[in-house]
């Protein structure tokens, strides 16, 4: 304060001396005054340097500086209106006056940030209507003059708080460009780099603004964590992980930065990542402060990652303890229950909470349209179409324009036969959402069953032409050449996007199966295989290898081994239960063979092929009441990649044997 105080009387010491050649009495006297109230000032003296500026002002009115002073005096005395009312006076004598701009400036700054976070609804950090407050109109217009050509000497104070204004304004670039050099001329600024982050995010500028963060963050926590909110937007989950485990590190009893290391673990995936994410959380669970409920739900959905239904299970069930009237006790113990493929029990956990907490009783915190399609999916897999249907249906009408909520009930209409109210649904949110891949897909699907399979062929090349960078629209578009029996188109798209997307699972998986079908077995193993190398723990290609020999009764004892490894991964999965019992089916192992596909069978009864498998080692074991019934089965079912004809005669042999006993 003291050097600032000598700037300005620096400053203005040549007006005065001038002015004295021709009133000296009156300048010099005005001059002693203005002195005099900075002495007084720095003492303290608070009344009696107002009274020393009020007099330096009469003996010489056409000075700024004197109430240009008069009205810093004020400001730090909290004397707004005699503050406001002084500036004005000085900037009336001289409209550029660097110290009476700035004292409105930050009065102006300051009142618009109080009108924020009061009355009108906003946050602080909320930006308004551009035009739409007059106050930080204001407050910019002081601020930029009060620092025009002063450079880097500007006073920091000055830079920062505008720097603030423009932020708020939506001036991003105005803002990073001020913050930029002050961060590093203040290095003692602990709210500078924050601040400056903030103006990267939403400026969308985020891809420099983790530039900036990994460059300057060095030990820092609070932007270490930082940087972490930054890696999260780019889904960059493993480097977000680093940064909240090196700012945890920092600051290990914060139990909010450990919760975010441990879901950015969780994101980041693979098995190291879940432990330590799993033995985190059950750390916080236990932890003052953690929001518990947040790290149950979490744990529980780490241990069901981990191959832990029925942990994950236990979880949830701690969590719906916690507060039953919360729904995400209740989603996470769905989604055990599905991880286990025990859709039933999904059924009677969550239909009576939906009932209970559904309608004008409801309590409205309890969002309902967060379960209904859990209860959808375990009907549907229960082969119960109609309630499945009813239950996509009601949680459409509560999300009309929730895309997945319209896929959920897409799927629904497909898994009934209902292909036109697929196709209208689809088109009713794609209207708002053109290029959600999922509801072009489905609308595509429909209408192959419709018997429109150019029309969905068409949407789906439409989509990778709107979609390029996205290699789920690649593998949607071969999906349905494939269904269509243009297998090569398949290959060529599946190839190409391969090319451009080599690291994304999902292109070479699907080659590999669409290879598979044109019985191009060589070129189909050799995808699985290069998956594999890639990632040893991807169960669907693991299985797929696995079913793929066991189908063709070829290298048995290989395929029981990868289909194994795939069930140490999903050991509940009854699709691989299915395939390691084919397997050993083929190798003429019964029993095994019967007691894995039994497993299979029970958990997806609506599954035309897994029955048909079922009901012919039963068949070979003489249980032929039992392998009638999963024929019987199978031709209920789905009805997907089966002979209808081959199981009539299958049924009518077990009936000939039976009726010769």
């Amino acid at each position: 304060m003291k050097v600032a105080v000598l700037a300005v009387v620096l400053a203005v010491s040549t007006p005065f001396v001038a002015r004295a050649q021709s009133k000296p009495d009156r300048i010099a006297e005005a001059y002693a005054q203005f002195l005099l109230g900075h002495h007084l000032d720095e003492r303290d003296d608070t009344a009696g340097a107002i009274a020393a500026y009020k007099r330096a002002m009469e003996l010489d009115p056409s000075a700024a500086d004197i109430p240009a002073e008069l009205a810093a005096l004020y400001l730090r005395q909290n004397k707004i209106q005699e503050a406001m009312a002084t500036a004005d006076q000085a900037l009336k004598i001289s409209p550029s006056n660097r110290e009476a701009n700035r004292v409105l400036g930050i009065v102006y700054a300051a009142l618009s940030e109080t009108n924020r976070s009061s009355g009108t609804g906003r946050t602080r950090a909320a930006r308004p209507p551009r035009g739409g407050d007059e106050n930080l109109a204001k407050a910019i217009q002081h601020l930029e003059t009060a620092i025009a050509g002063a450079g880097p000497e500007a006073d920091p104070n000055v830079r920062a708080t505008l720097a603030r204004a423009y932020v708020v304004n939506g001036d991003y670039d105005k803002a990073i460009a001020l913050l930029a050099p002050l961060v590093l001329e203040q290095p003692g600024w602990q709210d500078g780099p924050l601040l400056l982050a903030e103006a990267y995010s939403v400026a969308g500028r985020t891809t420099d603004g983790i530039a900036w963060l990994e460059e300057h963050a060095g030990d820092d926590q609070r932007l270490l964590s930082t940087l972490g909110e930054f890696y999260e937007r780019e889904h960059r989950w493993k480097d977000a992980a680093d940064a909240y485990g090196r700012a945890s590190q920092r600051a290990p009893r914060n139990t909010e930065l450990r919760a975010r290391y441990a879901s950015a673990l969780v994101n980041a995936g693979g098995r190291d990542n879940l432990t330590k994410a799993r033995d985190l959380l059950n750390e916080l669970t236990s932890a003052r402060g953690s929001d518990i409920q947040r790290i149950l739900y979490l744990l529980s959905q780490t241990e069901r990652r981990l191959g832990d239904p029925k942990a994950a299970e236990a979880t949830a069930r701690k969590l719906i303890a916690q507060n039953t009237k919360s729904p995400w006790g209740y989603y996470a113990l769905a989604e055990a229950l599905e991880a286990r493929r025990d859709y039933q029990s999904v059924v009677a956990e969550l239909a009576p909470v939906v009932a209970e907490f559904r309608g004008k009783a409801a309590d409205p915190s309890f969002n309902v349209g967060l379960l209904l399609p859990h209860v959808g999916f375990a009907y549907q897999q229960l082969g119960q179409n109609d309630k499945a249907v009813a239950m996509f249906e009601e949680a459409h009408r509560l999300s009309p324009k929730d895309p997945s909520v319209a896929a959920y009930l897409a799927d629904s209409y497909i898994a009934a036969k209902n292909y036109a109210a697929a196709v209208d649904v689809t088109k009713a949110v794609l209207a708002d959402n053109p290029d959600d891949l999922r509801l072009v897909r489905l609308q595509a699907q429909a209408l192959r069953f419709s018997g429109k399979g150019d029309e969905g062929i068409a949407l789906l090349e439409a989509s990778v032409s709107r979609n390029a960078d996205e290699p789920s629209a690649y593998v949607a578009l071969a999906q349905l050449y494939a269904d269509t029996d243009r297998g090569a188109q398949a290959v060529k798209v599946l190839q190409d996007a391969r090319a451009k997307f080599p690291q994304d699972p999902t292109v070479t998986f699907e080659l590999g199966a669409t290879f598979d079908k044109q019985k191009r077995y060589a070129d189909a193993e050799a995808a699985f295989k290069q998956l594999i190398a890639i990632d040893p723990e991807n169960a669907p290609a693991l299985n797929y290898l696995g079913y793929m020999l066991a189908e063709r009764g070829e290298r048995l004892d290989e395929s029981v081994e990868y289909v194994k490894k795939a069930l140490e991964i999903e050991p509940d999965n009854g699709s691989y239960l299915d395939s390691l019992g084919w397997a050993y089916f083929k190798a003429d192992k019964l029993q095994l063979a019967e007691s894995n596909l039994k497993r299979a069978a029970d958990q997806l009864k609506t599954n035309s092929v897994i029955q048909d498998h079922y009901g012919d080692v039963l068949l070979k074991l003489g249980r032929y009441e039992d392998a009638i019934a999963a024929f019987n089965r199978a031709l209920s079912g789905d009805g997907d990649s089966i002979d209808r004809t081959d199981i009539d005669k299958k049924i009518r042999t077990a009936r000939q044997k039976l009726n010769k006993r």
